[in-house]
């Protein structure tokens, strides 16, 4: 009964143990007897047992939980690696890839599911250079571990690649696309070179020294020339080891107003002696600070301004002289004018003198510009030694003015009088001898004016009356003058009104065949204003001249003759005189054509009078409009004959169809020998010439009988008949015959 009773003990065991899984079979032999009490044996097994088991269910336990632990933290690592942008990789020591990150498979174009495990790294890359991603230099990973390269792929792409070892085999790699960034390096390099040749070949030297320690940061090229060093030598070393003592305190105290000042540029001229000389150099110096606000660079620039400062000096010489003489011009002579008016202020005078040449302008003309220019030079050289002490400037053309002091007008008096004193000898300029006076007008401060502008307006206002009462005369200002002036003005505003408010008319004079016969007639303008009256033609045809009016008051003239003398039932000729300016303005050829064509008047019947002013101003221009005018059929006339230059040229280069002698002849015609030979000779001229003469201003049967035995053609004046309106010569004209008044002279004999 008590082997019974172990076995069962036994076989529970057994059975505990096999459910237990510590037993896979009970051994038939050898179980151990504890020697205790059955119930007691089994307690204790069962105890043994379930403290084992709660152990093992220990252990399993804390496992699990570090299993789990860990399985976290490597989703975290890998989550973490997989937000970096870089490529990350790790292989193990048998070259089978352990890891790696999202980045990196995007860098090499591949999908997580090409990733296999414990597969081999290079079996990983050899996928995409296969699809031919990658250019060769990434193929093959096996250099040194701890390496760093750029490698260009194929796309176009540029990675940077760094490799670290580990301690059990294997290494860490890590890849950046580095495309842009490396654009940007070599962007960035290229703009360094760009700038450093640019500052190398700019013409201004450029230097930045460090302050702390006077080392040379920064040197061009154009500022190793101004330091007189080598830059490579001068970099390497403070610039105190460059110099002499003396210079390097220079350079101290220069730098000191901008090391005072960080940030405001100091700026200095400097002469330095050259090989060349003097040459003068321009610095600008400004202190960069630091980040505390501290100096801490000092940049230089440095400029040879000599040649810059050359031109300036020129160009100031220029801007305040006159180019051809060298005389200070007239902006210098105000200046001048206003620093006497301030030295005056508190007492004293001084005289303004305006001086021009007499008939500078027709010598011009005749001679030629060149001429006319070396004149205006040798005549300022006259004036200046003249002038003494006085201040001289060219105003203008062949206006000179002067300025000097003391008592007047006394001075101003013995000025103008040594003046032109010195202009009455003759200048030879190329051979030829030319003759010329002055004339001078003078106003004085402070009893003329106070300012400026007023003391040369009166003086020119001086010159102006000088020069109509007398040529080669001296006036000092006078207020009447003003006066004259004032009313020149007002007549000229209302010359501007007189055709719109028909005050001008024409008159006509007869033209006659030396026995008397009629031929034709001249349109004289007269203006009766409505205040003045009757204003001379003297008077208003040069300020018409002179204001361009005379451009529109002609074409008025020649449309109302044109539109008088077609009317006529005799086809008479009529003459009307054109000035010079109006051939100087539009085209007057068209002009008459297109005026002929107006009134219907026969070309032959109109005469055009000319002074040689028209050729004088411009020869080749004047003739050629004179060709196309006598093309229309014009004739044209050469009037004033005699009081000019150069007729005579005139008179071979154009074909005249009538030549007018100056009236100055005929009036002294039984007074002067020298005006009869005059008158005598230019008819001979004319019948040489085979051209009609006409002389002007016959006023005595004597001058008509004269002119009559010497074979002039035509004749003109009083004598014939006055000026007036074409209705006292109508039956002239072939018109009913009108009544005369009891005042009026005989008319002109009627054509036959």
């Amino acid at each position: 009964m008590a082997l019974a009773k172990k076995h069962r003990a036994d076989l529970a065991i057994g059975l505990l143990l096999a459910a237990c899984g510590h037993a896979e079979a009970m051994p038939e032999q050898g179980v151990v007897v504890l020697g205790l009490p059955l119930q007691l044996e089994i307690v204790v097994v069962l105890v043994s047992i379930s403290f084992a088991v709660a152990i093992g269910l220990s252990a399993l336990s804390l496992v699990g939980r570090a299993r789990r632990r860990f399985r976290s933290r490597l989703r975290f690592m890998r989550t973490a690696l997989n937000y970096i942008d870089h490529g990350i990789s790790m292989v193990d020591g048998r070259g089978r890839l352990v890891f790696c990150n999202d980045a990196f498979l995007d860098i090499h174009r591949l999908q997580r599911s090409d990733v296999r495990p414990n597969m081999k790294f290079q079996d990983l890359l050899d996928l995409p250079a296969s699809r031919g991603t990658f250019g060769p230099a990434l193929v093959d990973l096996n250099d040194a571990l701890a390496s760093q390269s750029v490698c260009d792929l194929e796309d176009g792409r540029a990675l940077l690649s760094s490799r670290r070892p580990l301690p059990g085999g294997g290494w860490v790699a890590t890849e950046t696309d580095f495309t842009e960034r490396r654009s940007l390096t070599r962007e960035i390099e290229e703009t360094k070179k760009f700038l450093e040749f640019v500052l190398d070949h700019i013409p201004v030297g450029v230097v930045v020294r460090q302050i702390r320690d006077h080392r040379y940061l920064l040197i061009n090229r154009t500022g190793e020339k101004y330091l007189g060093v080598n830059r490579d030598d001068a970099l390497r070393r403070p610039f105190d080891a460059l110099y002499p003592a003396e210079e390097v305190a220079m350079i101290v105290h220069r730098d000191g107003p901008a090391i005072r000042n960080p940030g405001k540029v100091v700026i200095n001229e400097y002469a330095v002696k050259t090989e060349k000389g003097m040459s003068l150099y321009l610095t600008r110096r400004v202190a960069v600070p630091d980040k505390d606000g501290t100096p801490g660079q000092i940049v230089l620039t440095v400029e040879d301004v000599t040649s810059q400062r050359q031109v300036q000096a020129r160009m100031a010489h220029m801007a305040y002289h006159d180019g051809l003489t060298d005389l200070p011009n007239r902006v210098a002579f105000v200046q001048a004018l206003e620093q006497m008016i301030e030295a005056c202020a508190e007492g004293g005078e001084f005289a303004v003198l305006s001086m021009d040449l007499d008939r500078f302008k027709e010598i011009n003309d005749v001679f030629g510009h060149a001429v006319g220019d070396r004149l205006l030079v040798e005549a300022s050289k006259r004036i200046q030694q003249s002038a003494g002490g006085a201040a001289v400037a060219r105003l203008g053309g062949d206006e000179f003015g002067l300025i000097i002091d003391g008592v007047q007008p006394k001075s101003a008096s013995e000025l103008a009088g040594r003046l032109i004193e010195a202009m009455r000898a003759e200048f030879v300029i190329d051979g030829k001898t030319i003759r010329f006076g002055v004339t001078v007008g003078v106003s004085i401060f402070p009893r003329d004016a106070a300012d400026s502008a007023s003391l040369l307006a009166n003086a020119d206002v001086a010159l102006f009356r000088a020069k109509q009462e007398a040529r080669g005369s001296v006036r000092v200002f006078e207020p009447a003058m003003d006066l004259h002036i004032r009313d020149r003005r007002a007549m000229h505003l209302d010359l501007s009104e007189a055709l719109k408010n028909g005050e001008l008319h024409l008159n006509y004079q007869p033209l006659a065949k030396a026995d008397g016969r009629v031929i034709g007639f001249e349109a004289l303008v007269r203006w009766k204003h409505r205040v003045r009256g009757m204003v001379s033609p003297g008077t208003f045809i040069p300020l018409a001249e002179e204001s361009g009016l005379i451009v529109e008051i002609g074409e008025w003239i020649l449309r109302e003759a044109c539109r008088e003398a077609a009317s006529w039932p005799e086809p008479l000729q009529i003459a009307v005189n054109l000035s010079p300016v109006q051939f100087l303005q539009g085209d007057l050829v068209a002009l008459v054509h297109a005026i002929l064509l107006e009134t219907g008047l026969t070309p032959g019947r109109l005469e055009i009078e000319i002074t040689e002013g028209v050729l004088i101003r411009d020869s080749e221009r004047g003739l050629t409009l004179l060709r196309r005018l006598k093309a229309l059929g014009v004739r044209i006339a050469m009037d004033d004959f005699g009081s000019g230059y150069s007729s005579l040229s005139y008179l071979q280069s154009f074909p005249f169809d009538k030549i007018k002698i100056d009236r100055a002849f005929i009036m002294n015609l039984g007074i002067s020998p020298q005006s009869a030979a005059i008158v005598r000779a230019v008819i001979g001229l004319g019948h040489g010439l085979d051209i009609p003469i006409l002389a002007e201003g016959v006023e005595t049967e004597q001058q008509l009988a004269f002119l009559a035995e010497e074979g002039c053609d035509e004749v003109q004046g009083y004598y014939l008949g006055r000026p007036g309106p074409i209705a006292q010569y109508a039956e002239l004209i072939g018109g009913a015959a009108p009544v005369q008044p009891s005042t009026a002279k005989p008319a002109a004999r009627k054509v036959s």
